[in-house]
């Protein structure tokens, strides 16, 4: 994975062709985009680059806006790189980059510094400050300055996915739907910390998961895949407090299927897939005890996943 942060070894992006944008959660959409990226760049046998911004603009024009994220900066460019990206620069906004007209910014970023053959956009894309910039005043640029411009039409027609779309979607927990918009599973990073071990003394250890950088779905009780070095475990994934012990705070807890070991203080990569169920209070110890091992069971049944090396 080529990932710069900013313009750094210039030979790894001049003259090629070029996506710009924020890319959050490369969803399908997104995909769509890079793969054509891609397959026009092969043909002149020039790079295919995708440049997006860290931080997001918004976090220095209106702070209290910006959007919780749905990929890290290192998520986001390992799958732009599964979809054709062969560069992806994350070039650090300031606020001289948001006060460039959308003609400075086309001179300055796409001719002078990218030396772009073209570009590739959906129709909705916009650029320079305050968004002023649209398609087609790309269109006029491009021709201007003798820039080839291939324009990608969105997916899911009336339903067009976005990233603002999954985020409700996920913020919801309707998993099953961001995940089909998205088209990979939706990944939770964080850190192992400690918690009260109550998982351990039903015979469900869990791990809790802090530190976690993109948005976390709505309460309930998820199915997904979790990740450690190089093995892969079917997850039952809890998102929420925890009512029948009287625990108000929203906590992220996995237990990883026919998994032995300790794994305080590590990092740990969730991918979830499916809402299984909704975020409850039971009466008795024994009655919690039972739906986990539902909940289990379902995981099973679902994720046949045995713990295996990650290709």
């Amino acid at each position: 994975m080529v990932l710069l942060k900013g313009f750094e070894t210039p030979r790894l992006y001049r003259g090629g062709y070029v996506s710009i944008g924020n890319f959050d959660g490369v969803h399908v959409g997104h995909r769509k985009i890079t793969e054509r990226l891609r397959s026009l760049a092969d043909g002149d046998g020039v790079p295919s680059v995708v440049l997006t911004f860290e931080p997001h603009p918004l976090k220095l024009l209106r702070p209290e806006h910006v959007p919780p994220s749905l990929t890290t900066l290192e998520q986001k460019a390992e799958l732009l790189e599964r979809a054709g990206a062969t560069c992806v620069i994350a070039y650090p906004t300031d606020r001289e980059l948001l006060q460039l007209t959308p003609e400075e910014f086309f001179d300055a970023i796409v001719v002078a510094e990218l030396r772009a053959k073209g570009i590739v956009e959906g129709p909705n894309f916009c650029f320079g400050k305050d968004r002023k910039g649209d398609i087609g005043a790309l269109q006029d640029l491009c021709r201007r300055r003798g820039v080839v411009l291939d324009i990608v039409e969105p997916v899911g027609g009336e339903r067009m996915i976005s990233s603002s779309t999954i985020r409700s979607l996920i913020d919801e927990g309707r998993m099953a739907e961001a995940v089909e918009f998205l088209g990979h599973p939706y990944r939770l990073r964080g850190e192992v910390v400690g918690g009260a071990r109550r998982g351990q003394t039903i015979g469900f250890p869990t791990a809790n998961l802090a530190r976690i950088e993109t948005l976390v779905p709505g309460n309930g009780v998820y199915k997904g895949i979790a990740g450690i070095g190089h093995q892969t475990f079917a997850a039952a994934i809890n998102v929420g407090p925890n009512p029948t012990f009287g625990e108000n705070n929203r906590k992220v807890e996995v237990h990883l299927i026919d998994f032995t070991g300790d794994l305080y203080g590590s990092w740990l990569d969730v991918d979830l897939m499916q809402r299984i169920r909704d975020t409850r209070r039971f009466e008795t110890r024994e009655e919690l005890m039972g739906q986990i091992a539902r909940d289990v069971d379902a995981v099973r049944a679902l994720l046949p996943v045995q713990p295996r090396e990650q290709t």
